[in-house]
């Protein structure tokens, strides 16, 4: 009885839970801190330092730690699926529908992507306001987005958006100041040894994973969505650049990229989905192989990164280095995806003054009006299938 309560709880988050990361993060504090009092405040409050902390999707990290407090592993992975799948399977519906219509530049497909233009934009600047801080953050933001804006200009590298996030680590732990954090113990994960392991072998996946991805498609699709989930840091928004800079033209174009996009901001649930959806609509894989391979390769290093580091958090959070290197990884996020807002967001988004007054009306109904995420975008859907 108890695995079924924790399935279907997070059964109910999982479809209703609008508004990303951060609502995430409120509904599941409401839920399991105030109302079924499975956490103190102390305990989430520590889960949230920790999914901050490492790269993944935090919610879904969260998600998964507090079914593992709860019920051990089966209760991780029920957590994660009444958390994760209805998102997945909505948008799978999404693809399979897209699929059915003619490729050609409809008006509701032209509103989505002008609302992920608005969506982006106004991450960027929630962002920019809680993790771009002090001059040299505000450097190391705008440095990395043209370093990664000239190196598209060059011909591109999917390793070069880690080289830049690496520099900036390496920048903050060497020049940036954070106080040290002391963390409480959270008590009932994994032993440490078998932490140990888990972190291992997600670093091993990490490096095997592209010498296994000339074994054919499956393993290639495999290789970067792992790659893009275990080097996400900042929120789910932040694997937008990860994966168009992985799959962009050559699995998915852009067009159905940017709607993908959004259409996952209109769905409940956690934002790394858009994966599946990109697994369901990629070229090279029959659409149900490439959803579970998707889906599985960009949920797992977070999965495995968080269940692995839980033993050892109290430890390493004390640590005054891992906080300076955090606050450098976070500015070059912030720039990173105001890469991508550039390109492909805006680009490819915005093809005239119509198109730039609805993402500018989008943008302050998101940030003034404080609309939802999902509402603005099925509002831009229908204007752009009413009038184009």
């Amino acid at each position: 009885m108890a695995l079924l309560e924790l399935l279907m709880v997070f059964l109910r988050l999982g479809l209703t839970s609008f508004g990303g990361p951060v609502a995430h993060l409120g509904y599941f504090q409401h839920e399991f801190v105030q109302r079924r009092r499975w956490l103190t405040e102390a305990q989430f409050a520590d889960l949230v330092a920790l999914a901050q902390f490492l790269p993944g999707p935090s919610s879904s990290q969260v998600n998964l730690s507090i079914g593992y407090l709860r019920a051990g592993l089966p209760g991780a992975l029920l957590a994660w699926a009444g958390f994760t799948l209805p998102s997945v399977f909505l948008l799978w519906g999404f693809a399979l529908w897209l699929g059915a219509w003619p490729q050609t530049e409809s008006g509701w497909l032209s509103g989505l992507k002008v609302a992920a233009v608005a969506v982006v934009a106004h991450a960027v600047a929630g962002m920019w306001r809680s993790l771009v801080t002090t001059p040299l953050q505000q450097a190391l933001a705008l440095g990395s987005a043209a370093t990664l804006l000239v190196w598209g200009i060059l011909g591109g590298s999917p390793w070069a958006q880690v080289v830049v996030l690496l520099a900036c680590g390496l920048v903050g732990w060497r020049w940036l100041d954070a106080p040290p954090v002391t963390a409480a113990p959270l008590g009932g994960g994994p032993s440490r040894r078998t932490g140990t392991l888990l972190l291992l072998l997600a670093a091993g996946l990490l490096l095997t994973l592209p010498l296994l991805a000339g074994w054919g498609a499956g393993w290639e699709l495999l290789d970067l969505t792992y790659r893009a989930g275990a080097l996400v840091f900042g929120g789910g928004h932040v694997v937008l650049p990860l994966l168009q800079s992985e799959m962009v033209p050559g699995w998915v174009t852009h067009t159905d990229f940017l709607a993908g996009y959004g259409a996952a901001n209109a769905v409940p649930g956690p934002l790394f989905t858009f994966a599946s959806y990109l697994g369901a609509v990629q070229r090279h894989l029959p659409a149900w192989s490439g959803l579970l391979i998707a889906t599985l390769g960009i949920f797992l290093p977070g999965a495995l990164l968080i269940l692995g580091a839980l033993p050892h958090w109290s430890a390493l959070a004390r640590q005054t280095w891992a906080r300076r290197a955090l606050l450098g990884l976070n500015a070059g996020v912030v720039g990173l995806l105001l890469a991508a807002l550039y390109d492909p967001v805006f680009v490819e988004g915005v093809r005239g003054p119509g198109h730039l007054a609805l993402a500018l009306l989008t943008y302050a109904a998101l940030s003034v009006a404080r609309l939802p995420a999902w509402a603005a975008v099925l509002a831009c859907a229908a204007l752009g299938w009413a009038f184009v």
